[in-house]
């Protein structure tokens, strides 16, 4: 189904812009919220005529997503995450997290404006596509760095060293009681069963 946007839909696209959308998305929500309507003849018709009218506001308004990306330039975005080996990062990015270090910034854009080249499942750069006009779509760099536990292995090494002395320590033992002689090693066990009770 093809329609004409009224107003600016995050995601899909922007005002007087023609879009392809399933019959019940357009039917049950965008039309009836009066964000779109049907593009037939007669409306293709007033979206022209509307065009010719308004395309000195729409050269300003592509003006001003020039601005904003020429304000935003080269930015670099960095965001710490918990890591693991390998440098691979616990949970992700999300396009919500980018939107709010922007507006920490300065730059207010809708999440859904918003597309990361890849997903984000280790550290490193990864490029960041805001889509600020229908036109206008600015790259920034996202700089995802880790933070990876260095694990205490002098406590390990130790542990097994004392596990391995006294499992010698244990053995030796073993070796000197099964010299003793037998009627000793009945005394012995006699004498422990007596100290218990």
């Amino acid at each position: 189904m093809k329609l004409i946007l009224i107003k600016d839909v995050p995601g899909l696209g922007f005002q007087d812009e023609k879009v392809n959308v399933k019959d019940g998305y357009g039917r049950n929500f965008l039309i009836p919220k009066g964000l779109g309507v049907l593009a037939n003849r007669s409306n293709s018709r007033v979206l022209e005529e509307k065009l010719k009218q308004t395309v000195k506001k729409q050269e300003e308004i592509l003006k001003s997503a020039e601005k904003i990306a020429n304000k935003i330039g080269d930015l670099n975005l960095e965001i710490k995450l918990k890591s693991g080996a390998d440098d691979k990062v616990f949970g992700s990015v999300t396009t919500a997290q980018i939107t709010k270090i922007l507006s920490e910034k300065g730059f207010e854009i809708d999440k859904r404006n918003v597309t990361l080249s890849s997903k984000v499942n280790s550290t490193g750069e990864y490029t960041v596509f805001l889509k600020l006009h229908k036109d206008v779509t600015h790259e920034i760099i996202l700089n995802v760095t880790g933070t990876n536990p260095k694990k205490k292995k002098k406590k390990v090494k130790e542990v097994k060293k004392e596990e391995s002395e006294t499992q010698g320590k244990e053995s030796k033992d073993i070796e000197i009681n099964s010299s003793d002689k037998p009627d000793d090693i009945e005394q012995k066990s006699e004498n422990d069963t007596a100290k218990k009770s």
